[in-house]
């Protein structure tokens, strides 16, 4: 079979999917072009700052597209190509849009709060603050996870490391040329793209080394990449974030175009497995783990926290958000069924030697690079460039998900009643410094590959009760809900059977080390110990909210 016609069935129906299914959602959701969003209402030039259609969704593109919807497939992809392709059309279609846009409205709806704070409204003052807490702590676990990622990256690879360095200074430039010297978008756009590959070459031409040891360079750049999010997280978002991100989507889309016309042109073959097994030695059974491991691919909680978080305090028309919240997520499943492609196109025993040995990125990048020769690309810059634009990617998400934290830290400790210690702890600075104390902790320990397992439920849980927060919105105006309430139902039942199964395989890991058992090497008694507490807590967390909801639910 040809992977051309994956890539045209999956386009055709992210297409159809965005026009019919997209404004069905949109009528029941009940968008007004006529109704001021916050970003008019309640400006500040700080947080709220309304930002023209494009510019946001290139924000919010950047922000949900990171490293997962590329790893995720090509790691699921064990079981078989089939059942991944189907889980990111329809799951991206029916459920991941779905969850992105009702977010991002319900969000709007609410002054530009949180998730948390429509709970809150909604469901109550103790489902606000358990599941604040769940964010937050969550967020900690992406802010050390990819604070990781890119320290890594611009170790092994210092060609990104520069490119990602002039972007920052790139982006300042674009934020004051658009913001303040009112230059025209379309001028700013085209000249910020050219300096933008100017970038990429200069970063080819010179890569920055820090250090001949390899772990003391990662270190550096561990704490330069702290510092530098703190900055991030807490300046103006016209000055860095709306417009790096802006910026750097286009990367990502000259990477989608020329990877698809790559495969238009070189029309590889599948040679992996429709269908493998149905339980994977490593993973577990393709019910649930396979669904929770595309996790970006096909839905992410994380998605609701940029949505509510610092894309609907930048909304400049309600009819704007069906396109940065239902369009940019189906976007990133076309992103998603590239990286199955390059796993489909290989043999399943290379794929086996290749994952361990590579690595998910250096699999799609190299994959990436193999489809563009085609175009009359040196494989080479090809595999270069398709590293250069996850590794941007990566680095979007890790300020995202700082200023994310802050938001959420904030949230928790405002009240109506003002105090000195409240105003103290909803500073800016204040909260910014706390969230990353935790994720640093961690980032220079590279302790949060101990959690790492925790993450795709998490994730998941995260969609789940954002479902939960829209469902009972709508409910409570007395408007259908169902196409938010099945979604929830099967998230929900996605999410919890994947703790238990990671509550139970860590409970067995632990009584097999009391038994005085070998565990070998890799076992690591304080990770499990702490494994298995955070899923009973994410677990006990999800039941409450669940009830209490219900308990609202019945009461009107």
């Amino acid at each position: 079979m040809s992977a051309t016609i994956l890539i045209v069935v999956a386009i055709i129906c992210f297409v159809l999917g965005y026009i019919f299914y997209g404004r069905y959602v949109a009528a029941k959701l009940g968008i007004d072009p006529t109704r001021e969003t916050p970003a008019h209402t309640m400006r500040d030039n700080v947080d709220y700052v309304p930002a023209k259609a494009p510019v946001l969704l290139g924000h919010h593109f950047a922000s949900i597209a990171g490293a997962a919807p590329i790893i995720g497939p090509i790691v699921a992809a064990v079981f078989g190509w089939v059942p991944v392709f189907l889980w990111i059309i329809f799951g991206n279609i029916f459920i991941g849009a779905v969850h992105d846009f009702t977010s991002l409205l319900v969000s709007v709806r609410h002054k530009g709060q949180s998730i948390g704070k429509v709970i809150e409204e909604q469901i109550g003052q103790k489902g606000k603050q358990l599941f604040l807490i769940f964010a937050w702590a969550t967020l900690v676990l992406i802010i050390a996870a990819f604070a990781i990622l890119v320290a890594k990256t611009f170790v092994s690879t210092p060609a990104v490391a520069t490119s990602s360095t002039l972007f920052i200074a790139l982006a300042v430039l674009f934020g004051f040329s658009v913001y303040r010297m009112k230059t025209s978008l379309a001028v700013a756009t085209i000249v910020g793209v050219a300096l933008l590959l100017i970038c990429v070459w200069l970063g080819v031409k010179y890569p920055l080394t820090l250090s001949s040891d390899a772990a003391q360079s990662q270190q550096i750049w561990s704490w330069i990449l702290l510092i530098y999010i703190f900055i991030a997280s807490v300046t103006p978002v016209w000055i860095l974030l709306q417009p790096r991100d802006y910026l750097n989507s286009f990367l990502l889309y000259l990477v989608l175009i020329g990877a698809f016309l790559g495969i238009l042109f070189k029309n590889p073959s599948i040679e992996f497995p429709a269908f493998t097994h149905f339980v994977d030695p490593k993973l577990g059974s393709m019910f649930p783990i396979l669904f929770v491991t595309v996790a970006c691919g096909a839905i992410s909680g994380f998605h609701s926290l940029v949505a509510s978080g610092t894309t609907s305090k930048q909304l400049n028309r309600e009819t704007d958000a069906k396109p940065v919240g239902f369009g940019a997520m189906l976007i990133e499943g076309l992103l998603a069924i590239i990286a199955l492609i390059t796993v489909a196109t290989l043999l399943k025993s290379d794929y086996g030697a290749r994952l361990s040995s590579e690595g998910p990125i250096s699999l799609f990048s190299n994959g990436v690079g193999s489809f563009v020769e085609k175009l009359g690309i040196p494989l080479e810059a090809g595999i270069t460039f398709a590293a250069l634009a996850v590794s941007a990617f990566a680095l979007t998400s890790l300020d995202t998900a700082t200023r994310l934290g802050r938001f959420t830290f904030q949230e928790f400790f405002r009240c109506e009643e003002k105090t000195p210690v409240q105003d103290f702890l909803t500073n800016r600075f204040v909260a910014t410094f706390f969230t990353l104390i935790p994720a640093g902790i961690l980032a220079l320990s590279g302790s949060y590959t101990a959690i790492w397992p925790i993450f795709g439920s998490a994730n998941q849980l995260l969609a789940a009760l954002a479902l939960l927060a829209g469902s009972v919105w709508l409910a409570k105006k007395q408007h259908k809900n169902h196409f938010l309430r099945y979604p929830m139902y099967f998230m929900f039942a996605v999410t919890l059977s994947a703790l238990l199964v990671l509550i139970y395989k860590k409970v067995k890991l632990l009584i097999s080390y009391y038994s005085a058992q070998n565990m070998g090497e890799s076992f690591s008694l304080v990770s499990t110990y702490f494994l298995a507490v955070i899923g009973i807590v994410l677990f006990i967390v999800a039941i409450i909210l669940v009830v209490e909801a219900y308990k609202k639910l019945a009461r009107s």
